[in-house]
């Protein structure tokens, strides 16, 4: 293993450091579902979750939605041949306060529900399906 240190010669600090062997990727830069109408997907994700826009690509076919607490989701028409599922295996998680009160209101609103609330040894979820058929979780510490 070996690192390379490029130094500003005025001020001494590092301006580039590479370590081979050294992980790469450094977070989750953004979750994305694909959406097949983004104005029916944009209504579910404002309205009926309240998550506000962070930005929108010039055409309208990406949305991002950055979350309070970090984290950003994004819902794209981009993923052309990729089609919305609850059965994908893969899934966002959104924490929130109160897991109880959030489904009450979701299913009062029409949400479906994959998996109605369950528990874990750390915490409590619930599985929903948005307007266009990908599952989400909700998730709660406990």
């Amino acid at each position: 293993m070996f690192i390379i240190v490029i130094y500003n010669s005025s001020n001494g600090e590092s301006i580039f450091k590479f370590q081979q062997g050294a992980l790469m990727i450094k977070k989750i830069a953004f979750t994305m579902y694909p959406v097949q109408n983004m104005d029916r997907a944009r209504q579910f994700y404002e309205k009926t979750l309240g998550l506000e826009v962070g930005k929108i690509s010039a055409e309208g076919a990406w949305v991002e939605y950055d979350l309070p607490q970090g984290g950003c989701f994004a819902i794209t028409t981009l993923a052309q041949g990729v089609i919305p599922s609850a059965h994908s295996g893969g899934s966002v998680a959104f924490e929130v306060d109160n897991l109880d009160d959030l489904v009450f209101q979701l299913k009062s609103k029409g949400v479906q529900f994959k998996i109605d609330l369950f528990a874990s040894p750390v915490c409590r979820m619930a599985i929903a399906v948005d307007s266009e058929g990908n599952a989400f979780t909700l998730h709660q510490l406990t």
